[in-house]
């Protein structure tokens, strides 16, 4: 079988949860079946990577002249890449695409070639009001390209049941043409370690209990619940967020004075990494951390979860989206009600309430030292049961199958 993956992000140019899903079902799908398939990624940039029978594969076509004075430069520069991938694609057996930004692609490769289209929904754009801050009005083209595909896909995976609702309630797909496939994690790679210098060179004293972010400055993570939370936290611990790569300068400058004020105004350290973390540096910081908290005001799965609970750490969690198909409350951390204003406002009704019933369960964690240690070892579990790689591919080419077969 031919398979292509189309993506935005792939190695060395990932800044979330969808690059971090394809690099990995990529690899354990060129694995299937003694190597027998050809599976193909089709990427922005400048990759150009074979290892037997997977290909890598950037594109990085130019936008005409004068494309500083484009209205819209990151949609021109998609759309670009989008016609270039398309056109690349010589033949095929199945297109997969991953985020709107291959949409289009996906789109044009399912007529050329007269192959079933699937989508994962990583998540969808009607959802992500914010995203209007980077791509202006050409966020409205974004979801108009967005609703076009699942309105032409054969197949769609939701990574949990809560976006398998999404879809059917906002695109109208049919329920027989989606699977639920969660995201997974390579449990050999995150592993608890005991690596206390490591986390001394972040800036952390290893010896006292910390409560860990680790986070894109986006809105959607909820880093302003999760600051606000810290305050109200009775616990002697430190407080650390890692976090970067902000969607906008503005946004940046709200996080700013907001890890100013709480550094005013709590008893407890303060410690904010704001370049990206090396996965070495991130593990022990995982596996040394007291609590993982997930403040998300929308998150279709939470890759990040996984990350925590293999390396042995129990989760805080806002109840939203795919996050309670990840934690188990009671046994491997605790889910914090959550209830959105509406109206396409993700955030929560009553902020000051969500921030101060994230603190409690944090205090109420942070006070038991056998609770936190019995939560460490089935966050492990679980996701050595339930969440690997392996596993994710396995169901994803046997979805692929039936779509082939039914085409």
């Amino acid at each position: 079988m031919k398979i292509d993956l189309l993506t935005k992000e792939y190695p060395p140019f990932v800044y979330g949860g969808a690059g971090v899903h394809i690099t990995f079902l990529a690899r354990e799908l060129a694995r299937l079946e003694q190597r027998a398939h050809d599976v193909r990624v089709w990427c922005f940039g400048n990759q150009d990577e074979r290892m037997e029978n997977l290909h890598i594969k950037g594109l990085e076509p130019q936008l005409p002249d004068k494309a500083a004075a484009y209205h819209h430069p990151v949609l021109a520069d998609t759309l670009t890449r989008n016609v270039a991938l398309a056109d690349a694609v010589e033949s095929t057996d199945l297109v997969h695409c991953h985020t709107w930004y291959t949409h289009l692609a996906g789109c044009l490769l399912k007529q050329f070639h007269q192959v079933p289209l699937v989508l994962t929904t990583h998540s969808l754009e009607p959802h992500r009001p914010w995203k209007q801050e980077q791509l202006g009005t050409g966020y409205f083209a974004s979801k108009w390209v967005e609703k076009t595909a699942y309105e032409n896909a054969d197949g769609v995976i939701a990574v949990s049941e809560a976006m398998k609702a999404d879809v059917q309630a906002l695109y109208g797909v049919e329920p027989q043409k989606i699977e639920v496939i969660p995201n997974g994690i390579d449990i050999d790679l995150y592993k608890p370690v005991a690596d206390p210098d490591r986390v001394r060179r972040c800036g952390i004293d290893p010896d006292k209990p910390f409560i860990l972010l680790v986070t894109r400055i986006t809105r959607q993570k909820g880093i302003l619940h999760f600051i606000e939370a810290a305050t109200h936290l009775r616990a002697d611990c430190q407080v650390v967020l890692c976090a970067s790569a902000p969607d906008t300068r503005e946004y940046m400058e709200e996080v700013t004075e907001a890890v100013d004020r709480l550094k005013m105004q709590s008893a407890n350290p303060v410690i904010w990494i704001r370049d990206t973390v090396p996965v070495e540096d991130i593990i022990a910081l995982y596996s040394h951390a007291a609590v993982f908290v997930c403040p998300s005001v929308y998150e279709p799965f939470g890759i990040i979860l996984l990350e925590a609970m293999a390396c042995g750490t129990p989760v805080v969690a806002s109840a939203v989206g795919g996050i309670p198909d990840v934690i188990s409350p009671g046994e491997t951390g605790h889910l914090v009600a959550f209830e959105p204003m509406g109206n396409g406002n993700a955030e929560p009704k009553n902020p000051e309430q969500f921030a101060r019933d994230l603190a409690g369960q944090v205090d109420a964690l942070l006070g038991s030292a056998d609770q936190l240690s019995r939560m460490g070892e089935l966050s492990r579990q679980r996701v050595a049961d339930h969440f690997t790689w392996s596993k994710v591919a396995g169901k994803t080419f046997e979805f692929y199958n039936r779509l082939i077969k039914k085409s």
